[in-house]
Order: structure tokens, then C-alpha cells, then sequence
């Protein structure tokens, strides 16, 4: 299982970090290790400025190579918000240097995760689903999937170009603004359509 993350997607968010808006996908990997196996995450003592980054986030069902973004709803059903938690501080270093920043995206517990729902059975459209974040009760990221730069049939068509997706695999389709750091007490609450899908602790 590989989680594929898709950055810049909302354009506010390329804005408020001051990057440039893509013309196609950007993405990078997450191993699985990176899963929060948890409702507490530690913040690591290599990074002094944890960042949360609210995604949604889509559960792989068959595996498939170069997908037609038409034929992409076929390949998942099951979906999810997860955070993409990131040590801004190493990957600003990173940056700096030309270096790659796996390190400040993929360490361990790095994707927290929500339990996933069904598409289908809930009747939900993935192309029109709002989802937020509240820390500590108070909202801090509101976004909603027709607001995504690349939907998720064009993401899937993208991706699948260069990897076979495999059953189990998720995307995490990028975040909108409101990123911020996280400090030892804070809760963390991820929500679809009001629907609560995880809680997370921060130490």
C-alpha cells in the first residue's frame, strides 16, 4: 500500500505558501509506515514546527495502470479525510538546499487518517463533498472538492501514468488554506458533510 499525495490543488493554499499554481498534478509518496496506526501523534523531536494540512482523501479498489480519467469512478468507492502533516521547518531547508523533502512529508505518523465511507451506499457526489477541520472546537480549514484545481478522475489519470495503483492504495488529493502549526494539547477534528471522521492528539 502507497498513499499518493497531490499538492496544490486548491489554489488559495498555492497562494497563502506563495507557489505557483500547477498546470498538471504535482504528487509525491507516502510509505505506509507514514499511517497514524493511533488517535495521538507525537510531535517528532527532529522538526520544531509541525504543520496540519486537512485532505480528502480516496481509498484505490482495483489495481489499474494508465486510467482513462472516464473510466476512473470505477476504481474507488470508499473515501475519507486524512491530514497531511508536514515538518515545514526541515522542508523549508529542504527547499533551500534543492534537496528532496521526503523527510519533512513521510516520517512516521505523518497521515493521520479517517474511517472511510462509501460513495455509493451514502449517495454522495465526490465532485461536490464539503469537508473541514476543527482544532481545539474552533474550524481552521474549510474546503470542498468542486473547489480542487484537478478532480479526482483527473488526479487518477495523472497518477496512473507513472505508478499501477493497487488495492488499498489512497490519494490524498491536496489541501485547501488555513495550514498551521500544531503544538503539544491541541485536537484535532476532521469532518465530511458534518460527519465526523477522526480525532487526533497532539504531544
Amino acid at each position: 500500500m502507497k498513499i499518493i499525495c497531490i499538492g496544490r490543488n486548491y489554489s488559495n493554499h498555492a497562494k497563502e505558501l506563495n507557489n505557483p499554481v500547477p498546470d498538471k498534478p504535482i504528487f509525491f509518496i507516502k510509505p505506509d509506515t507514514a499511517l497514524l496506526r493511533t488517535n495521538e501523534f507525537y510531535i517528532p523531536p527532529y522538526s520544531s514546527n509541525i504543520h496540519y494540512e486537512l485532505e480528502f482523501v480516496v481509498k484505490i479498489k482495483k489495481v489499474g495502470k494508465s486510467i482513462s480519467k472516464r473510466f476512473a469512478s470505477k476504481y474507488y468507492d470508499e473515501v475519507s479525510v486524512g491530514l497531511d502533516l508536514t515538518a515545514r521547518d526541515l522542508q523549508q531547508e529542504c527547499k533551500t538546499k534543492g534537496l528532496p523533502w521526503e523527510k519533512a512529508k513521510a516520517f512516521d505518523g505523518s497521515a493521520p487518517m479517517g474511517e472511510f465511507i462509501s460513495l455509493s451506499e451514502n449517495n454522495l457526489d465526490v465532485n461536490n463533498l464539503s469537508f473541514e477541520l476543527k482544532k481545539n472546537n474552533e474550524t481552521v480549514q474549510v474546503g470542498n472538492t468542486n473547489q480542487m484545481i484537478f478532480s479526482v478522475a483527473q488526479i487518477i489519470e495523472h497518477v496512473s501514468k507513472f505508478f499501477t495503483l493497487k488495492i488499498g492504495d489512497l490519494i490524498y488529493t491536496g489541501t485547501p488554506s488555513g495550514v498551521g502549526q500544531v503544538v503539544n494539547g491541541d485536537l484535532l477534528e476532521g469532518f465530511i458533510e458534518n460527519k465526523k471522521m477522526f480525532e487526533v492528539k497532539v504531544r
